[in-house]
């Protein structure tokens, strides 16, 4: 944070914009508003003359512009001013759609290379493959250009053209491709299937427009294929949110109609609402387990708070993130727009769930979470005890997976996704996802492959040591440490052959997934990572166990 002084020479040049000539109306000197009218004009008085005298020429829009962000660092961070040029990640937020060629991309030494294509897109369509390195875009060389340069380049209007020579991974071959730029739909609902023999599972991955009616449209067609079906996992981990009145359709799959799902309240009374379910539900007895992680915020949190303020399922997982702020966009002069946070949303059972206060700052202008003693308790419809300020607690903790810093390092090199690329020019055919696994002497050649590599790291005993001795030399016991030290020192030093036979199993796992991405794209990933994924295994679990399922939903569980 800056520091206050500095932020009000910032505040200056923004707040000019926000004074008409004149025009100042009469308010007494206690009101509010004849405070904001008094400093508009003071800051718009400091502008002028700072504009007018200083020595050096200061570039308007730049110096607005700081003062905008100097605005906004007194709010939370959710609220932006959106530029023109930023309108499209705006719609993006909203719709899910966007103008480009379908792709996701990455830095590999010099050069930028496909990491994922979406299937029917105009890469697709074109026939590139994750693993391509990008060579020429409109006959011009794309070596060491920046990545964000290259992304923005590749979007664009639908129907507009690109020209772009690749080069394959692994013979080399340069072929010139022309792709024509799609509206892309990044889909809502990322996977539907079965798990655990007889258990549902969707995920979906963000909130826009009809989101709702994908969820409802796989809910309806898992039942009708799957008439057995014992439980149904929806997946929101990772999920950051997106539009509130999409996360009530989703919720109204669930619960009866007229049912209260959430409910907003903010400065402007007039814009207080509450949200009921408006439609017939499509199941409201099948069991069903919600998943959530730190990353699911916003409207992922409104669905898994009334799932759990109802009683009609369960939360699995981890905390989620606490968002209960709502935006709303309002526009602004010359195409522009400003989010900002017009109220707080509150679950079925009362609860707000927003996590940090940044109503409240700390002298140095940094802001704290909500601390658990001025946690409110709350009771579900089934009297269950619940708490506002710190996300959704899951009804069912899952401990996070965490990943080995060897395999960490495999992943940054890109090493592991090198080796998938390999892996498909050399096998035209595997299983299908769920069924494909690595052989032992598949591994082996893995390692291989990693001979004279460099994946080196540092293990998190190795960083603790390393701040272990720095705080020692500090307060002068190093010297009498020492030979304990190193000694300790060199007993940790890990061997990476060893590292990698010690973590297999997830290395392997990894491996797996990443080829099986080149076969059967995204879809086949998720497919072969439920059967490992320790969230979704505690749900399988849970949903299959009529006795605990009922006593997680009871009281004083």
């Amino acid at each position: 944070m800056r520091a206050f002084l500095n932020k009000r020479k910032k505040l200056a040049a923004v707040l000019l914009l926000l004074l008409t000539a004149g025009g100042i109306f009469a308010f007494s000197e206690g009101d509010k508003y004849f405070q904001i009218a008094k400093n508009l004009d003071i800051f718009a008085a400091f502008y002028r003359e700072l504009n007018t005298y200083y020595v050096d020429d200061l570039p308007p829009e730049k110096v607005i512009h700081k003062g905008i962000e100097a605005i906004l660092e007194e709010t939370d961070p959710f609220t932006d001013f959106v530029t023109e040029e930023n309108l499209d990640d705006l719609k993006f937020m909203a719709t899910g759609k966007y103008g480009g060629v379908g792709a996701s991309i990455n830095k590999s030494g010099d050069w930028t290379i496909i990491t994922d294509v979406y299937e029917g897109s105009p890469m697709y369509k074109a026939g590139v493959k994750p693993g391509d390195i990008i060579v020429t875009m409109d006959g011009k060389s794309v070596k060491n250009t920046p990545q964000e340069e290259i992304s923005k380049t590749l979007k664009g209007a639908p129907g507009t053209s690109l020209d772009i020579l690749f080069r394959n991974p692994v013979s080399g071959v340069e072929t010139p491709r022309k792709i024509v730029r799609e509206e892309i739909n990044v889909k809502a609902v990322s996977y539907t299937g079965i798990t655990g023999g007889d258990i549902g599972y969707i995920r979906m991955t963000q909130f826009t427009e009809n989101s709702g009616a994908m969820v409802r449209a796989a809910v309806q067609q898992l039942k009708q294929s799957n008439p057995g079906m014992k439980g149904l996992i929806l997946d929101l981990r990772g999920n950051p949110g997106g539009l509130l009145d999409e996360a009530v359709v989703v919720a109204n799959i669930f619960v009866d109609k007229n049912k209260l799902i959430v409910s907003t309240k903010g400065k402007v009374k007039n814009w207080d609402r509450n949200y009921e379910t408006s439609e017939q539900p499509v199941d409201t007895r099948l069991p069903l387990a919600v998943l959530t992680n730190h990353s699911s915020a916003s409207a992922s949190e409104i669905v898994a708070g009334a799932v759990q303020d109802m009683d009609r399922g369960l939360v699995i997982g981890q905390r989620s993130y606490g968002k209960g702020l709502v935006q709303t966009t309002r526009q602004l002069p010359y195409n522009t727009k400003l989010k900002v946070t017009t109220a707080k949303y509150y679950t079925p059972s009362g609860r707000c769930i927003q996590a940090i206060d940044y109503s409240h700052r700390n002298e140095d202008g940094s802001v704290d979470y909500v601390p658990d003693s001025l946690r409110k308790k709350f009771t579900t419809q089934g009297g269950r005890e619940v708490r506002d300020g710190g996300g959704i607690e899951p009804d069912a903790t899952v401990e996070p997976t965490y990943i080995s810093q060897v395999a960490v390092s495999l992943i940054r090199k890109q090493y592991i996704f090198d080796y998938a690329t390999t892996y498909y020019y050399k096998h035209p055919k595997v299983a299908p996802a769920g069924d494909f696994s690595l052989t032992d002497e598949e591994f082996s050649d893995f390692e291989r492959y990693l001979d004279n590599k460099d994946y080196s790291y540092k293990t998190r005993s190795e960083d603790a040591l390393e701040t272990f001795k720095t705080t020692a030399r500090k307060e002068k016991y190093y010297d009498a440490l020492t030979k304990e030290l190193e000694a300790l020192e060199q007993k940790m030093k890990h061997d990476k052959k060893q590292d990698l036979l010690k973590n297999k199993t997830e290395i392997k796992r990894l491996l797996e997934e990443e080829i099986v991405n080149r076969y059967y794209a995204q879809q086949g990933r998720i497919a072969k990572s439920l059967a490992w994924d320790r969230d979704v295994n505690e749900a399988i679990s849970v949903l299959h166990d009529a006795v605990r399922y009922k006593k997680l939903l009871s009281p004083g569980k």
